[in-house]
């Protein structure tokens, strides 16, 4: 049985590399390193069907080394020691190793001493962000790679080559320019996803018409929006959404929210929409926070797709309202002063206070005298975590009054105030 186009099309030294100049082009890191006949650990990250795997291989090709292709997921600790082993009897030898991030410690413990002395040298290969998910004692050994989303011209570039190649299409097919377009858009920089759609239309069609988009759009290919929600362009994505709101630049808001959607993790979009309306528009327009948990409550009722509308809503609403950040930087100033000392209740605030008298006890039956007392910790009487943000007329009128309170001096003496008052 014939392999897979995309398998097939790939490319076995640097210089069939399509894309990624920064990595293989005349002035590359690879290129370098083959100038320079040396070999240095490194991690290749970046999107799926990127050519994390191929660079790795064709390098060695390249530079005419050994090397043993493992993946994290699926490797024994066998298959590391015969590889170590292979290392020790054979000269220049690299370990290309798939979803790096998937690997356990014990194998991570196996690895380190090694590549620390140099025995054996590595390139990782990751869909994941290496400084979040890559153990930091391999990390610190091995050199960050990024490897790039293709660009339309370099994914064109490729699905031409594949065309005319003999282990491609090997010119059996035609396609018109905007056939091919429309691949390139739907991959998504993903130069695999973009053979397999290019491979179902070669099989999908007569070879004695050109292809056109009008009959790529007929396979309703879906668009290559990101992988599962556990790789790293669904939380950029969910990044660039929450930026975006508080940026204030709508349309770009709802691009973000429209590819979430197209992820189908609705509680997921509704938990980080919820967090953005308080975190970013909070006091500047508290009343579209409440327009947002309303939103959400009916995403939730009618499910996607129907529940793209309401959401819409809120996103155009939040991103075109004033911005306050006051109330979560409070918290947050809080909490860090929290963390770094420790402090007590003054006594007349606890429930129950032990040894108090009656006329130093907190007066529940005095609210003349509640805006009177101090109630911040002893020592921490100056400290300030809400500072507003005049954005809102909202917040505005919350700042008249705080102000006014800013100016009655508080007291710890409860005695005192009831007797003056």
């Amino acid at each position: 049985m014939i392999k897979p186009l995309a398998f097939r099309m790939r490319p076995s030294k640097l210089d069939q590399v399509i894309g990624q100049d920064h990595l293989v082009g005349n002035n590359g890191f690879f290129t370098n390193l083959i100038k320079a006949n040396t070999v240095i650990s490194c991690i290749l990250y970046g999107p799926p069907g990127t050519g994390k795997t191929t660079i790795a291989q064709a390098f060695c090709n390249s530079i005419n080394v050994n090397y043993t292709l493992l993946n994290a997921t699926t490797c024994s600790k066998a298959d590391l020691l015969k590889a170590f082993y292979d290392a020790e009897t054979k000269k220049d030898y690299i370990l290309i190793l798939d979803e790096i991030h998937r690997l356990n410690k014990d194998k991570q413990d196996l690895l380190l001493p090694r590549l620390e002395d140099g025995s054996i040298y590595l390139i990782g290969c990751t869909t994941a962000n290496p400084l979040l998910a890559i153990n930091p004692a391999i990390r610190s050994r091995c050199h960050l790679l990024e490897v790039k989303p293709l660009k339309v011209d370099e994914i064109i570039l490729g699905l031409n080559r594949a065309i005319k190649d003999e282990n491609g299409l090997n010119n059996s097919r035609k396609f018109d320019r905007d056939g091919l377009e429309v691949i390139a858009k739907l991959s998504g920089g993903d130069l695999r996803y973009a053979y397999n759609i290019l491979e179902a239309s070669s099989l999908t069609f007569s070879s004695e018409n050109t292809i056109t988009k009008e009959d790529i759009l007929k396979l309703k290919a879906a668009p290559n929006y990101f992988s599962d929600k556990d790789e790293n362009e669904h939380y950029d994505t969910v990044s660039a959404f929450q930026k975006s709101i508080r940026g204030s630049q709508v349309d770009a808001a709802i691009y973000y929210l429209g590819k979430l959607c197209a992820s189908g993790d609705l509680e997921g979009l509704i938990r980080r929409l919820l967090v953005t309306a308080y975190e970013d528009v909070g006091l500047g327009n508290p009343q579209a926070v409440d327009r947002c948990y309303n939103a959400c409550q009916v995403a939730r009722e009618v499910g996607l797709p129907e529940a793209e509308i309401p959401l819409a809503f809120s996103v155009v609403d939040l991103a075109l309202s004033p911005k306050s950040k006051s109330a979560c930087l409070a918290i947050h100033s809080a909490m860090d002063l929290i963390e770094k000392y420790p402090s007590q209740v003054r006594d007349y605030l606890k429930l129950s206070p032990v040894n108090i008298s009656k006329q130093a006890k907190y007066p529940y039956d005095r609210p003349d005298l509640w805006e009177h007392i101090q109630y911040m910790p002893e020592g921490f009487e100056t400290y300030k975590f809400y500072i507003p943000k005049l954005t809102g007329n909202y917040e505005k009128s919350l700042n008249i009054n705080y102000t006014r309170l800013e100016n009655i001096k508080r007291s710890t003496d409860i005695a005192t105030l009831k007797k003056t008052s």
